[in-house]
């Protein structure tokens, strides 16, 4: 198991404490979270590309509840669906999340609605400051990995060249 996996394991685990835990939170935890969390993880992106995607989620959200706080129907969930999808494909924002993110206003039961794109707003940035993190950790792992396997490495020649 990666340190990656184990830390953002522990931020999902997090969020969905939150909000079950403070009321107007409840639209921190969200079924994407876990799919852009495993994207996250086993896929490597630069902090740009993670950083448009963060941009497009929220901006997808935003536009749902836009589109569910007008009119709250199959047709603006049709309309709302087709556009985020249009904007995925149209400023390459590699990450297929981002159109269930825009779906969210239709199906949580949240009074709050226009707290889910702060929510998923804070919710990406929580995970991208947990992945810096993981990644920190990852580094100080090898990097103490490799100084205690290179002294062995060292007293093991120094050993061969006084036997020699």
């Amino acid at each position: 198991m990666n340190v990656k996996m184990i830390v953002i394991c522990m931020y999902i685990m997090l969020v969905y404490w939150l909000s079950l835990r403070i009321p107007y939170l409840d639209t921190l935890f969200f079924p994407a979270l876990g799919a852009y969390s495993f994207l996250f993880a086993t896929k490597s992106f630069r902090m740009t590309e993670i950083s448009k995607i963060i941009l497009g989620s929220f901006l997808s959200s935003a536009l749902g509840t836009l589109f569910f706080y007008m009119y709250p129907s199959p047709i603006s969930l049709f309309a709302n669906a087709l556009i985020t999808m249009w904007m995925v494909t149209r400023f390459k924002w590699n990450a297929p999340p981002i159109v269930a993110v825009s779906l969210i206003p239709f199906f949580s039961h949240s009074p709050n609605h226009w707290f889910i794109p702060l929510s998923i707003c804070a919710v990406m940035l929580g995970l991208m400051l947990f992945l810096v993190v993981a990644e920190l950790i990852e580094k100080r792992k090898a990097e103490l990995l490799s100084f205690i396997l290179g002294n062995k490495v060292a007293a093991k020649s120094e050993k061969l060249d006084t036997v020699a």
